[in-house]
């Protein structure tokens, strides 16, 4: 059965949050702490992964962080969140996190992440998402890109459950006698 599918633009999905850094957030080097940074992409992207499919998701993999710039304590952040590519019932969400020195203005490339999540409908059965039209040349750049990350993903996947199969269950701590 070849069902035709709806057709969103990115745009239908972006996500747009500012942040302040405070000294709460931040890691033995004074700067904002990746896990901290990290439930915040995972927020965006959740949101934006919802606005795309208007059902029901989980996050299935974070595919991708690149911390290219330290985010400084008083700066600002701005995530931005879009879908980048789907499968039958998985979403890739881009996100970028442009941050901003408060008081000079400059503004620089902090992050830039893939996240996947699946999607599911409200009797816990997969759901069909619909497709994503590129339109920006952001957009056609980052989305063009979507197949060969995918491919990239389900061999990670295929090596990481291989992996898991021969990790114990066990403290690798313990005393051996």
């Amino acid at each position: 059965m070849n069902e035709k599918r709806p057709v969103k633009s990115c745009r239908e999905s972006l996500v747009i949050q500012t942040h302040s850094i405070f000294p709460n957030q931040l890691n033995n080097h004074g700067t904002l702490f990746g896990g901290e940074l990290m439930s915040m992409l995972d927020v965006a992207a959740s949101i934006a992964v919802t606005r795309h499919i208007r059902t029901r998701s989980v996050t299935a993999s974070t595919d991708s962080v690149d911390f290219l710039h330290p985010i400084n304590r008083n700066d600002a952040i701005t995530i931005e969140t879009y879908v980048s590519g789907v499968g039958k019932s998985s979403v890739e969400v881009f996100c970028k996190v442009i941050g901003e020195d408060l008081l000079t203005g400059e503004q620089y490339l902090a992050v830039t992440a893939f996240l996947t999540f699946v999607a599911f409908n409200k009797d816990k059965s997969k759901a069909v998402v619909p497709m994503i039209k590129p339109e920006t040349e952001e957009e056609k750049f980052v989305c063009g890109g979507y197949e060969e990350r995918k491919k990239n993903r389900f061999a990670k996947r295929e090596f990481n459950k291989q992996f898991a199969y021969k990790i114990t269950l066990t403290s690798s701590l313990k005393d051996e006698d």
